[in-house]
């Protein structure tokens, strides 16, 4: 004799095959990983030469003049550059590799290489066409803006990858 209580309900019950639940069931997610990496390879590059070239106005009117005039277009370009940044860590909501990508490719890479080997910083640069945007670019390589930049966009993909892990969870 048994001394558990539903002992005797042994033959009620059937046999439970385990199913699947539907959390385990993630949902596809190409279509996100696509728009936010395009995002990312797209947006990036833009946001940085903005930034750049807006940075590369305010430096020059400061220096040359000595004076604390305004540049209404410098300014215009740092804020949309800016704001295209923003759009692409925002883009890590749908999916981390947008702002991993941009971050990575637009930023670390091209900063850790201009640290390491100076040489290569001239050479990526000499790649674009010549124009205010690529001195500006040269200047926020040097500067380690890229990779400050790259960094913060790689930083912000991570965390939301780990946010949206945990929500999963």
């Amino acid at each position: 004799m048994t001394t558990h209580r539903y002992a005797e309900y042994e033959d009620d019950y059937e046999e439970y095959e385990e199913t699947p639940d539907a959390l385990d069931e993630r949902p596809r997610r190409g279509v996100a990983h696509l728009v936010s990496a395009l995002g990312g390879l797209l947006l990036t590059p833009v946001a940085l030469g903005l930034l750049s070239w807006g940075g590369l106005r305010q430096q020059q009117l400061i220096q040359a003049t000595l004076s604390t005039n305004r540049d209404p277009l410098g300014i215009a370009l740092l804020a949309g550059g800016a704001i295209l940044l923003l759009v692409v860590a925002a883009l890590g909501a749908l999916s981390a590799a947008g702002p991993i990508l941009g971050g990575l490719i637009y930023g670390v890479l091209p900063g850790v290489a201009a640290m390491a080997v100076p040489e290569w910083g001239f050479k990526l640069v000499n790649m674009m066409p010549k124009s205010d945007i690529a001195y500006g670019v040269m200047d926020f390589l040097f500067i380690g803006g890229l990779l400050g930049v790259g960094f913060l966009l790689v930083g912000s993909g991570l965390a939301n990858a780990l946010v949206r892990r945990r929500r999963e969870a």
